[in-house]
């Protein structure tokens, strides 16, 4: 009896988790603003930071995140849940949002099946550049589609595959996780997500955020991989991406129409959806295998001495075997007793006034 409950229960499948309303991560004014220290002359707004002054060190102006979302227990229903809005809250990634449930954004992990309504912004409604930042800060680069991202200034304690796994402890809660790689004694790690918007989500998530050591990780976007393999499989990705993209957006019947003009012109026979067509079908070998077929033929078959082509009349226009169809076709026009029309049918076209002799093809004895 308690095998039967045991296979029972394991045949039930867990019911899938209902979203709540998302919580409110912070109070207002809980969240002190922090100014980064001086360390120049001029603030630059684009890089937001001081410029002008001597080589920033290692945390100069680099101060720890006050928050850090928690996706079990921050993520819930918002109002963007029933407006229609794809994008994603900021703050929530960074773990500050003061809304909760009354926010205009989602406060849920991107979905990367689904695609957004603009392909120039990133998945939190930021517009992306033509070009990336030097320092590979920012929103991003719309001309390229970046899913690795740049973790620095980690502080290692074992070896490279103890801090890969304390690597992926952190970054997998973001999203799904391609590959991981660590540069041992450099204190620097490679993020590689399966999407892109995973890697956005990722980068405000963990930014200014600490690993297990309390350091304070510099985390930007990886610049393009120069191993021409990864160069070759990238391209090929992308190239596979789009075409599953047209596909979908295409019209069945225009794909079906295309293959069938690419079977024809290539000889091949098309699989019949139709039970009744598959005898004929099979009755038919494809293409590949009637040119094996016909190789071996010749292989089998002796060599024979070349047949003679036959001599043609060089003084007319009509070979010698045109001659001979139509004196055949007017016998037998002959003797069916259609002799009348027969000049009709065999009169050979006017000749043509360029030097050639054509006066003897009027009659049927030529």
């Amino acid at each position: 009896m308690s095998s039967i409950t045991a296979e029972t229960q394991v045949s039930v499948p867990k019911k899938q988790k209902k979203l709540k309303p998302a919580r409110k991560q912070v109070k207002p004014g809980d969240v002190e603003k922090k100014e980064a220290p001086q360390t120049g002359k001029e603030y630059n707004i684009w890089y937001n930071k001081w410029a002008g002054g001597d080589r920033e060190d290692s945390y100069s102006n680099k101060t720890k995140s006050q928050t850090r979302c928690n996706i079990r227990k921050d993520a819930g229903l918002t109002r963007a849940n029933t407006t229609g809005m794809r994008y994603c809250c900021l703050f929530f990634a960074r773990g500050c949002c003061p809304y909760g449930w009354e926010c205009e954004y989602l406060h849920t992990l991107p979905d990367p099946s689904t695609a957004l309504p603009d392909t120039s912004k990133d998945c939190f409604a930021r517009d992306k550049f033509s070009d990336y930042r030097d320092d590979m800060g920012g929103v991003g680069s719309f001309q390229r589609q970046n899913r690795t991202l740049y973790i620095g200034r980690i502080k290692e304690t074992g070896t490279g595959v103890e801090t890969e796994e304390v690597v992926r402890r952190h970054f997998k809660e973001w999203g799904e996780i391609e590959k991981i790689r660590v540069l041992q004694y450099r204190s620097v790690a490679f993020v590689t997500y399966v999407s892109e918007l995973s890697a956005q989500f990722a980068k405000e998530a963990m930014a200014c955020q600490s690993l297990d050591n309390d350091e304070i990780l510099n985390v930007r976007w990886a610049t393009e991989d120069p191993n021409p393999t990864s160069k070759v499989a990238e391209k090929e990705r992308l190239e596979e991406i789009g075409r599953e993209a047209i596909q979908a957006r295409m019209d069945p019947r225009i794909v079906d129409a295309m293959r069938s003009i690419r079977a024809l012109e290539d000889g091949d026979v098309l699989d019949a959806e139709d039970g009744s067509q598959e005898d004929d079908d099979e009755a038919r070998p494809s293409k590949r295998r009637r040119l094996q077929i016909e190789n071996e033929e010749r292989v089998q078959e002796p060599e024979s001495e070349p047949e003679p082509e036959p001599q043609r009349d060089s003084t007319g226009i009509l070979s010698a075997d045109t001659l001979e169809g139509l004196k055949y076709f007017a016998e037998i026009r002959r003797r069916n007793g259609l002799g009348s029309t027969l000049a009709k049918v065999v009169a050979p076209p006017q000749p043509v006034a360029f030097g050639l002799d054509l006066t003897g093809y009027g009659s049927d004895d030529d």
